[in-house]
């Protein structure tokens, strides 16, 4: 029987959808299942690029640019403008997705066997895109005490050899939540610029921060003109997950032009999601102050109830719609794979992702899980109700 590749042998399962067998035998035994594994929103796509889809007449359904449609390009760079960042059109290429604009980062910017340095625990994917590109990931480590802000300077001087090319964050994080100050920014700035790294910085969830704080895009860090690649997507931000479009973002050319071989090599960007995408920038600011709002409540009633249960501790996070939590078990992936196949609540039980999976180094994050507040309050409060019961009776608690 032929062998597949070493690569493909290396590539990482998900931590996301691992589970996923369990919950539909959960389903199938007749219990309801919340799904808080997954960052799939519930909130409406905007109606501008619903609207879009359906009006769009296309008698041919060509080829694009390979940087995407200029008209959309125009757009982000418009976007851009409007968060006082200076991107102009001939710095955005657009993507399948972020997905790819990750893929796309790491072919341009590193060979096979340069390293990437990102604080952990860290979006899962970001290791199954670094396999694939012959990558190695370098974890620094975030203490869930500190509600996972920035690792010490000290920590990154540490990990970085010659064969690092950057350093990688996601502000605000997945899965923590994490919103990185200007000033952790400006660290970071340093760091790289020291040592001649890149700083590639995952946005796509800059809309959704929370208690009056800002979001600090790395665009706008003085000093980072050549350093900096924003990953951008418009899947969580417009709830519109199964479009696929994204952007690369970067004032460095020779990245850019390196990086626009790549999307030529794979020919264009999908054209009907490109015209969603497209409309989706006519979206008005109220849609997202309302969205803003109903992710402020789902954060508090989860958070908050979290914290209510003996054991469990879980910091508030400050952007995106994800917290991790420390749980009083001995292993958070054996628990929540407990809730799916051996417990219910009154006919209802969850799903959630066992953080270790976003942790590189193995021994960490055993007793921590993601849960991602994209379901309304009540189901959330029937989600804390399921935990504490099932904490209660579950036979490995520590406790």
């Amino acid at each position: 029987m032929p062998k597949i590749s070493v690569k493909g042998g290396l590539m990482p399962s998900s931590p996301i959808r691992k589970l996923v067998p369990y919950a539909e035998q959960a389903e199938r035994n007749g219990n309801k299942v919340y799904y808080l594994n997954i960052g799939q929103p519930d909130i409406q796509t905007p109606m501008e690029a619903q609207r879009a889809i359906k009006e769009a007449d296309i008698p041919v359904l060509a080829y694009s640019h390979s940087a995407g449609f200029a008209s959309l390009r125009e757009g982000l760079s418009k976007y851009y403008h409007g968060k006082n960042l200076p991107v102009q059109t001939d710095d955005i290429i657009v993507t399948t997705g972020g997905s790819e604009a990750l893929l796309f980062t790491f072919g341009s910017a590193m060979d096979e066997g340069d390293q990437v340095i990102i604080p952990e625990p860290f979006y899962a994917n970001y290791n199954g895109f670094a396999t694939a590109s012959g990558v190695k990931v370098v974890p620094v480590e975030s203490s869930i005490e500190t509600g996972f802000a920035l690792p010490a300077v000290a920590a990154f001087e540490a990990a970085i050899t010659p064969k690092t090319k950057g350093v990688l964050i996601c502000n605000p994080g997945n899965p923590t939540g994490y919103l990185y100050s200007k000033e952790e920014l400006e660290q970071l700035r340093d760091i790289v610029l020291r040592h001649d790294l890149f700083l590639i910085a995952d946005e796509v969830y800059r809309e959704f921060t929370y208690d009056g704080e800002p979001h600090h895009s790395v665009l706008a860090i003085k000093g980072l003109e050549e350093h900096a690649i924003v990953v951008d997507s418009f899947s969580k931000r417009y709830s519109m997950c199964g479009a696929r479009i994204g952007c690369l973002v970067s004032k460095n050319k020779e990245f850019l032009a390196t990086a626009m071989k790549f999307a030529q090599a794979r020919l264009s960007p999908p054209t009907y999601a490109q015209i969603a995408s497209e409309a989706a920038l006519k979206t008005p600011q109220s849609y997202f102050d309302e969205v803003n709002a109903e992710y402020v409540e789902r954060r508090n009633v989860l958070v908050d109830g979290l914290n209510s249960i003996d054991g469990v501790f879980c910091p508030k996070p400050k952007g995106a719609f994800y917290a991790v939590a420390s749980f009083p078990v001995e292993s958070a992936e054996h628990f929540a794979q407990w809730l799916l196949s051996d417990f219910n609540h009154e006919g209802k039980t969850l799903m959630m992702a066992p953080a270790a999976g976003f942790y590189a180094k193995q021994e960490l994050g055993v007793n921590q899980a993601r849960l991602a507040y994209v379901l309304n309050t009540e189901a959330l409060t029937d989600c804390i109700a399921i935990l504490k019961a099932a904490l209660e009776v579950y036979p490995h608690s520590t406790r």
